[in-house]
């Protein structure tokens, strides 16, 4: 093998991975995996796409080993390929954001709604996490938080909030997360839990920037 054979085989494998990237359901269903191992059916009603439709996402995802998948029963059950795609993933949210100021726009009026709420970094949360008498809820589905989760975190998902709300203290300040920066979950609940009396923040991080901080300690 010479230079240009290498060069040009190596840069066809790059391209193929960066192939299965370019569609925005395929990348949706990569920020989903980050949360966990999911089946089809469960993909195929975040993403409202048909069954058939979200497993073809999947396995153009298979073909170049972004994910890889399990049976379990009847039920095939997807999940990232390794820690590095979710990298891979954050990494490409991050990039975008940085050179695209619409998409920070968007989630500073759509997640952030800094006018309307309070908003705490990783950073303020660990300080906060460690001196404080606080409640951490976390508003995922359950099968999320199941799959991993902040260290004394509660599990109340957004669907519950109204029903468990009699559930949480008033007498201490309540930190809400739910999938990371472009999920509205946190958002709402927080609104919710404000014009309720409680004294409630969102989590401006999700499950995976907590990893990476309790890892760095």
């Amino acid at each position: 093998m010479n230079k240009r054979e290498f060069n040009d085989t190596i840069y066809y494998y790059f391209s193929k991975v960066g192939k299965a990237l370019t569609s925005p359901k395929r990348m949706e269903l990569l920020d989903l995996l980050t949360q966990g191992p999911k089946t089809v059916e469960v993909l195929s009603n975040e993403t409202e796409m048909s069954i058939a439709n979200t497993s073809q996402h999947l396995q153009v995802l298979l073909d170049v080993k972004l994910v890889k998948f399990r049976r379990r029963g009847n039920f095939m059950v997807y999940s990232l390929g390794n820690t590095r795609v979710c990298e891979l993933v954050q990494s490409l949210q991050n990039v975008t954001e940085d050179r695209f100021d619409e998409v920070r726009q968007m989630r500073m009026d759509f997640i952030v709604r800094s006018e309307e709420i309070e908003s705490l970094e990783m950073k303020e949360f660990l300080e906060e996490y460690n001196k404080k008498d606080i409640v951490v809820i976390d508003v995922r589905p359950e099968t999320e938080y199941n799959a991993s989760h902040i260290e004394g975190a509660v599990s109340i998902p957004f669907d519950s909030i109204k029903d468990q709300v009699s559930e949480i203290p008033k007498d201490k300040e309540i930190i809400v997360y739910c999938r990371g920066f472009y999920c509205v979950y946190a958002t709402e609940v927080v609104q919710y839990l404000v014009s309720k009396g409680y004294q409630a923040k969102r989590l401006n991080a999700g499950i995976q920037h907590w990893k990476r901080k309790v890892e760095l300690k």
